[in-house]
């Protein structure tokens, strides 16, 4: 086991390395990497926070909690509200900005803010020769150039040690309000969400609940905005279902936190997946998957499927426009199956030479994404 405590450290480390590392940072994500473990919680701290420019500067071992209790105390916040993946694979620890970054981690906001890799600003990492790299800046109109900083986003640390990340933030809304549904099936949520989302009422989430059979449409901001929004789209939906609004703003955050961290999964048995597809492709995903349970977020885009453990989802589904990523599974499953979708020829050869580009020899997370793709 390493663990640098700075990042020259870690510079050093890795340029004297003879063997594979398997990064690891608050171990909260469950990521079968395998090496020497290569733990990064010691490269903490806010090195930087504007507020008023919306801009954070953080070391990337830094827990979430820290980052969110800085933001908080200036009433701001990481727009894209990224999962907390502890309660749905049952792993201990704490979350690090390093590993929302690495997995560009992103929550239901992301239909309409984005996600974590459109609120990066800037990188520091160390590459497979021991270099250290900086790309991007501390405001968004410094990012020029060849992108690193979107390309690490997601890479899962196959490409480099992230040591620093600047993030862009936003202000925490004054309140928010949480419409519910009922619906019959997946295809009229997705006609609900759909037209909650095509509206004009700045919808910023839409899932689909299928164990509670509703469509969930969240509405943020000013309190008199929300109030007459709710209003507005109570009316338009009204022809879909009954439809209840809740606008107490504690009780419908925990509504999103749950719609976030999939919690109708964490006490239940089986694999889970997470599938990217268009929209009005969900349902269909849902019906040929046959599985023990589900989720719809993002509109319909991102379904969360609860399966039976081992079953080959990927087989079961075949062709499709979209990719299933293994989230939940035992370490046989995610070895026989793959954690990440397979890629076509011509981008698996482009992501090939990435690697080889900034780890030649093959020292970070080896193996995990060498036939993979993540949204």
């Amino acid at each position: 086991m390493k663990t640098p405590q700075s990042e020259a450290d870690l510079a050093d480390i890795i340029k004297g390395a003879n063997a594979p590392f398997a990064l690891r940072g608050g171990g909260t994500r469950g990521i079968p990497a395998h090496g020497t473990p290569l733990h990064l919680g010691s490269l903490t701290g806010v090195t930087l926070y504007e507020p008023g420019a919306l801009t954070l500067v953080a070391r990337t071992g830094t827990a979430m909690a820290e980052i969110e209790r800085v933001l908080a105390a200036e009433n701001q916040r990481l727009a894209f509200e990224p999962m907390d993946h502890r309660g749905l694979l049952g792993t201990d620890g704490e979350p690090t900005i390093g590993g929302v970054v690495a997995g560009n981690v992103s929550g239901p906001r992301r239909i309409q803010a984005g996600a974590c890799r459109d609120f990066l600003l800037g990188v520091r990492f160390v590459d497979g020769s021991g270099t250290v790299i900086k790309n991007g800046g501390r405001v968004m109109k410094n990012v020029t150039g060849y992108d690193l900083v979107k390309l690490m986003a997601g890479s899962w640390g196959t490409l480099g040690v992230l040591t620093e990340v600047s993030l862009k933030v936003l202000p925490t809304a004054e309140t928010e309000a949480t419409l519910s549904v009922q619906v019959p099936s997946a295809t009229d949520a997705v006609r609900v969400m759909s037209s909650a989302l095509g509206s004009p009422f700045d919808v910023t989430g839409a899932a689909y609940r299928p164990d509670q059979g509703d469509a969930v449409i969240r509405i943020e901001g000013f309190n008199d905005s929300v109030r007459y929004r709710t209003g507005k789209l109570k009316d338009l939906l009204g022809g879909f279902g009954r439809v209840d609004a809740n606008g107490d703003p504690e009780a419908s955050a925990q509504i999103w936190r749950d719609i976030r961290d999939v919690a109708a999964f964490h006490d239940a048995p089986g694999d889970v997946w997470r599938v990217s597809v268009k929209p009005t492709d969900g349902p269909d995903v849902m019906s040929r998957a046959d599985g023990e349970g589900a989720l719809m977020d993002w509109g319909g885009g991102l379904v969360w499927l609860r399966l039976l453990p081992g079953t080959d989802l990927r087989a079961r589904l075949g062709a499709f426009d979209g990719h299933a990523t293994l989230v939940r599974a035992n370490a046989d499953t995610h070895a026989r199956l793959g954690t990440f979708q397979p890629e076509p020829a011509a981008l698996r050869s482009l992501s090939r030479g990435l690697r080889e580009r900034f780890d030649p020899r093959g020292l970070f997370n080896p193996g995990l994404m060498e036939t993979a793709v993540e949204a």
